[in-house]
């Protein structure tokens, strides 16, 4: 696998953690993937403890509406066909978080779930 590069999160005020960090995997697909900004297609990332993957969009800054799949060690943390996505969801240390814009004939495109 390619080298990954690692990011830290800023920590958040008010969490009683006092610095406990957790580090994970994030991996960015298909139009999330230029959010990278040039890096590969995934980075390894220290949030502090007690995070969600809300946090994990803004560190990236990308926006919930372009997000339709959020995935946790390869199983899909919101299931239910056209619900919105799971952004409260806190990963655990070692966790891989992936996340995906819309693939092209999919739901998300506006096609037809046969």
């Amino acid at each position: 696998m390619n080298e990954i590069q690692t990011l830290t999160a800023p920590a958040r005020i008010g969490d009683n953690s006092d610095g406990a960090a957790i580090e994970i995997e994030v991996r960015l697909f298909n139009s999330l993937a230029g959010y990278l900004k040039g890096r590969r297609t995934a980075c390894r990332v220290s949030l502090p403890a007690g995070s969600c993957v809300g946090d994990i969009l803004s560190m990236f800054q990308i926006p919930k509406s372009e997000v339709f799949l959020i995935m946790r060690n390869g199983r899909d943390l919101t299931p239910e066909l056209g619900s919105t996505v799971r952004t409260d969801y806190r990963p655990q240390d070692g966790d891989v978080i992936a996340l995906s814009g819309p693939v092209p004939y999919s739901w998300g495109y506006g096609a037809p779930v046969v």
